[in-house]
């Protein structure tokens, strides 16, 4: 028997959208050294561990292995690394720039043996380099404690740069590759998840022997330093980059901005169109949203009061009850240019920081 089709009278259209951007994951260091184990076409490689690299041909010499072993001895024990290499005829800036090129997934990068031309080169580059990054070095430079003018920290602080971390060490030269691997690791993007580097451990790191006064030298300085404290205490300190920002907000920061830009973007590209009505940009305010709403998930975002300066409704004193307020321009106010030019009106985040917590003074009251 002849049968016609049912499209005529149901007709069934299935539509699947564009599946959404993977997010930046924020958890993958890069160490480069001048190992030829690596070819510089190849440029870097991806470990899980370090009996890979040994597998790979690195001997346990190598400083690629030894820094790569200070990573991995890191609780929580990071997954990955990448391991790249400065040709010969290489700078340090130019392997960085190269391993860039070749991936855009890492998030942090160590250069072994840089020098201090070599660390200040790369930390103009990090500074403005897609995707955001930032740089973690080690430094014995003896005028470092004196506070000598000039020394390294000292120049990368005259220059406020904010994605720069360094560290004092005189036990190892690739020391603050161990607090890198924490950084990397701990990021888990999961409920309270967010964290500081400071009291944080260095497993196969030997604490400074420093007195006060040094110690105090550095930090001026905005470096950072592996310490003794109360006998028991081995600790990092301060976390902080070569402007004085916490790393903890740096990356928290990134990681912000790239969900905010993601989530708007996802928007943009799998609905049909977002209309230019007040309808439309209220899509894109979720979209902010949702991404706020993950950072107070993750520890990043808190309620408190708003102490910056008022924008649209929210003024300066006002309480953020959620840690954040998302909000945009009327659409009828919109310029009839930027009308034509299908732009959105103007949206404005703004969040309350959870912080953390470094000191504590306590009082202690006796009567008798």
């Amino acid at each position: 028997m002849a049968s016609l089709s049912l499209n005529p009278i149901v007709d069934v259209v299935v539509q699947v959208s564009p599946l959404s951007a993977p997010r930046r994951a924020f958890d993958t260091g890069l160490i480069i050294g001048s190992s030829t184990v690596i070819s510089t076409a190849d440029r870097a490689r991806l470990y899980e561990n370090t009996d890979a690299m040994l597998q790979d041909g690195f001997k346990a010499t190598d400083k690629e292995y030894i820094a790569a072993q200070l990573y991995f001895s890191q609780s929580p024990r990071p997954t990955k690394l990448l391991v790249g290499v400065k040709g010969t005829s290489e700078t340090f800036l130019e392997a960085v720039t190269a391993c860039r090129a070749k991936n855009t997934e890492w998030y942090a990068v160590s250069c072994l043996d840089a020098t201090k031309a070599d660390i200040v080169a790369v930390a103009a580059y990090i500074e403005t380099a897609t995707p955001t990054s930032v740089q973690f070095f080690s430094t014995a430079d003896t005028d470092v404690p004196t506070a000598t003018a000039g020394n390294v920290f000292a120049a990368l602080k005259a220059l406020k740069y904010s994605r720069t971390l360094g560290q004092y060490s005189t036990s190892s030269p690739y020391a603050v590759v161990s607090i890198m691997g924490y950084a990397m690791r701990a990021n888990t993007g999961m409920a309270n998840s967010a964290y500081t580097l400071k009291f944080k451990r260095e497993p196969g790191v030997t604490a400074e022997a420093l007195t006060a006064t040094k110690v105090t030298a550095i930090a001026g300085g905005n470096g950072n330093v592996y310490i003794n404290r109360g006998y028991y205490y081995d600790m990092f300190e301060q976390g902080v980059m070569a402007n004085g920002q916490f790393f903890d907000e740096v990356i928290n920061l990134d990681m912000l901005a790239n969900n905010i830009q993601l989530n708007v973007m996802d928007k943009l590209y799998q609905f049909p169109k977002v209309p230019q009505t007040e309808a439309g940009v209220t899509q894109l305010v979720n979209a902010c949203n949702q991404a706020c709403d993950r950072a107070v998930l993750q520890g990043f975002l808190a309620p408190g009061v708003w102490t910056g300066q008022p924008i649209l409704n929210l003024n300066t004193g006002d309480i953020l009850p959620a840690g954040y307020l998302v909000q945009s321009e009327p659409i009828n106010s919109q310029p009839q240019a930027d009308r034509e030019a299908r732009k959105s009106p103007p949206i404005y985040v703004a969040i309350k920081e959870a912080g953390a917590i470094h000191s504590v003074t306590i009082g202690v009251y006796v009567s008798r």
